[in-house]
C-alpha cells in the first residue's frame, strides 16, 4: 500500500510533523511518503477564483494526492480548528476536485503541549471529512507532547493505541 502522510500544520517547528515523521518510521511492509504542506502554498480561497486557471501548487498537490492508496493526517489545533493554512489547501482541493480522497482509508491525528491532545481538531476534520465521503478509519490523539514523545519516540502507554489506529488502514 502507497500512504501520503502530512501535518496540516505551516509550522517549521511543528509538533504535528514530527508526529508524521514518527508514525512514517514505524510503518513497516508499505511505501509512506511524507511531504510538507509549505511545499504548495496556496492564495486565500475566493469564490471569485474558483475558475480556470487554478493554482499551479493546487494542481501538484492534486496529483501528488491521487498517487495514493491511504492518507495519514495530523492537525494542529486552532481555536478549536484546523490551522487556517490546512483549511485553505482542504478548501481549494475539494472545490476542484471533490472527490480526490474518496473510497480511500484515512487517519487523522493531533497532537498538542496540552491534556487534550487536539481531540477538538480531530471531532471537526471527521465531520468535515465526512461530509465529503473521506473514509475516516481510526483517530489518534497524543496529548502533552513534550511529555509524551521524548527523544523522538513514543511513550509506552501510547504505542499499542497507535498500532492499532495504524492497522485499520490496513483492515479495509
Amino acid at each position: 500500500m502507497k500512504i501520503l502522510a502530512f501535518s496540516g500544520s505551516n509550522s517549521s517547528k511543528s509538533i504535528n510533523q514530527k508526529l508524521i515523521r514518527y508514525v512514517a518510521s514505524i510503518i513497516k511492509g508499505h511505501e509512506v511518503t511524507v511531504i510538507d504542506i509549505r511545499d504548495y502554498a496556496l492564495p486565500i480561497y475566493s469564490q471569485d477564483m474558483d475558475e480556470e486557471p487554478r493554482p499551479h501548487n493546487l494542481l501538484k498537490f492534486i496529483a501528488e494526492i491521487k498517487k495514493y492508496d491511504a492518507y495519514i493526517i495530523s492537525s494542529p489545533e486552532h481555536n478549536s480548528g484546523p490551522p487556517a493554512v490546512f483549511k485553505n489547501l482542504y478548501d481549494w482541493i475539494t472545490r476542484t476536485e471533490r472527490d480526490v480522497f474518496a473510497d480511500k482509508p484515512m487517519l487523522v491525528m493531533a497532537t498538542s503541549p496540552g491534556a487534550r491532545g487536539g481531540k477538538t481538531v480531530i471531532e471537526y476534520l471527521e465531520t468535515l471529512f465526512k461530509r465529503k465521503g473521506i473514509n475516516v478509519v481510526s483517530t489518534f490523539s497524543l496529548p502533552s507532547f513534550e511529555e509524551n514523545f521524548v527523544v523522538g519516540k513514543l511513550n509506552s502507554e501510547y504505542r499499542e493505541t497507535l498500532q492499532s489506529a495504524i492497522q485499520a488502514l490496513f483492515n479495509r
